[in-house]
């Protein structure tokens, strides 16, 4: 029951290319988020679309498998644990980001 604990299941789309980052220490890293859409019928009849969008991360050979294969509009979905934490912008302001942190990535789609 602890692999349950922090785990996060998503499909959706790319809204950009995945920015790719090599680190000194040899390691690779992607960012990119992906929008996910939610349609229900309000009270008046109307079809509405929400759209959510979530910042995700990926580390070695899942963030190579990215930078080889994924680009803006891809569906995909991924599998994963959510994280948060704060920096401080170039303004000395506190920021606060919660992200996936990519452990499965399943393309979709064509």
């Amino acid at each position: 029951m602890n692999t349950l604990r922090n785990k996060v299941q998503l499909i959706g789309n790319l809204g950009n290319d995945p920015e790719i980052i090599n680190l000194e220490s040899g390691k690779t890293l992607a960012k990119f988020a992906i929008a996910t859409n939610e349609s229900y019928t309000n009270t008046k009849g109307e079809k509405i679309t929400d759209t959510q969008w979530h910042n995700v991360v990926a580390w070695g050979k899942t963030a190579q498998i990215i930078e080889k294969y994924v680009t803006k509009g891809k569906e995909v979905a991924i599998e994963g644990k959510l994280t948060s934490r704060s920096y401080d912008d170039k303004d000395g302001n506190k920021r606060y980001v919660t992200e996936v942190v990519c452990s499965e990535l399943l393309l979709l789609g064509k």
